[in-house]
């Protein structure tokens, strides 16, 4: 509990932090450090299975950032996700119906990659053979030649990462859409009609003949113009898109449903009950919606939730409705 400004959604993402090695808010991770600050450090104990876990994520200005699991120090980042599972709501989710495609590929990766280390593995592999494709084609353009040997090369590559990666989307999704619809209709009391679409240039053809049919225009551009890193989700509405005409409600209750799709999605894959962040969800909502959210909440398929609120009375009521055991923090200035 606090005013706005104390920290609130800092705490969160420190907890954040601790399952993904970086923010949640702002990926620049120098700019994590406090004003005329030289480093920071983050440190959690974790209860796993009646075991002791200890995570401390340290950053000093101008060097490596250092992971730590009971002391030991990661050499890669990526083997740490998926470790202690988490989902965060937030009211900067927003951006995963406003912003760009890109903000909707790392929502599907994020979740896939939590309970699936090949797919990570597969999705740095094919990015890094995208920015070697791209710089072969700068090369050429550079120099006035071409070289079809040696782009096969990375083609073929990226055939057989993108095709992989396509493929567990697809699968995904195809799991994830029923879990999201059935969240929907329970927030919003059935009143509405929502769906979630993939869109791939994958759907409607080969990678192979994608690449061949745009490399004029690869060339020309002199970067790659087409692949998986140009997949997309489209959010509906009643069959339109929720970013033109839903309204503010709405919109919140679909990125809700999309999280609570995400946290039921995981916990089946892993087996572990992830950690759930609530910031500041109940803002620009109706008493209708809280409360099918709180019922939602006190289903005993969640585990620890943390939430934060500026009304210090909504959030005691949500919790005492819960008939859980729960402890109140205040934060001031």
């Amino acid at each position: 509990m606090g005013n706005n400004g104390v920290g609130k959604t800092n705490v969160l993402d420190a907890i954040y932090y601790l399952s993904f090695s970086k923010s949640y808010f702002n990926p620049i991770a120098g700019q994590n450090i406090r004003h005329n600050q030289d480093f920071f450090v983050v440190e959690g104990d974790y209860l796993v299975n009646e075991r002791l876990e200890k995570i401390i994520c340290s950053l000093k200005r101008g060097q490596k950032k250092v992971l730590k699991r009971n002391g030991k120090v990661y050499d890669r980042f990526s083997d740490h996700i998926g470790q202690f599972p988490l989902v965060i709501i937030s009211p900067a989710d927003r951006d995963l119906i406003i912003e760009g495609s890109d903000t909707r590929r790392k929502f599907i990766d994020g979740v896939i990659s939590q309970q699936d280390k090949q797919y990570l593995k597969t999705l740095i592999s094919y990015n890094k053979v995208v920015s070697q494709r791209n710089a072969l084609l700068k090369f050429f353009a550079a120099n006035r030649t071409f070289d079809e040997l040696n782009l096969n090369v990375y083609n073929e590559q990226l055939m057989l990462y993108g095709t992989e990666i396509f493929e567990k989307r697809k699968a995904f999704l195809k799991e994830f859409v029923p879990i999201f619809n059935e969240k929907y209709q329970m927030i919003s009391n059935e009143k509405e009609k929502v769906a979630l679409h993939y869109k791939s240039q994958l759907n409607d053809i080969t990678f192979e003949e994608l690449l061949k049919n745009n490399l004029e225009k690869d060339k020309i551009l002199q970067y790659t113009s087409v692949g998986i890193h140009k997949d997309d989700l489209n959010f509906e509405i009643g069959e339109y898109p929720i970013k033109k005409f839903g309204s503010q409600g709405q919109q919140k209750s679909y990125l809700i449903a999309l999280k609570l799709a995400q946290f039921e999605f995981i916990k089946k894959q892993s087996n572990i009950t992830p950690i759930l962040l609530l910031d500041d969800i109940f803002d620009k909502l109706d008493e209708n919606r809280v409360s099918q959210i709180v019922d939602l909440v006190n289903k005993d398929e969640f585990g620890q939730i943390f939430i934060t609120d500026t009304h210090f009375e909504r959030t005691e009521s949500v919790v005492k409705q819960s008939n859980k055991p729960y402890e109140i923090f205040n934060l001031s200035e």
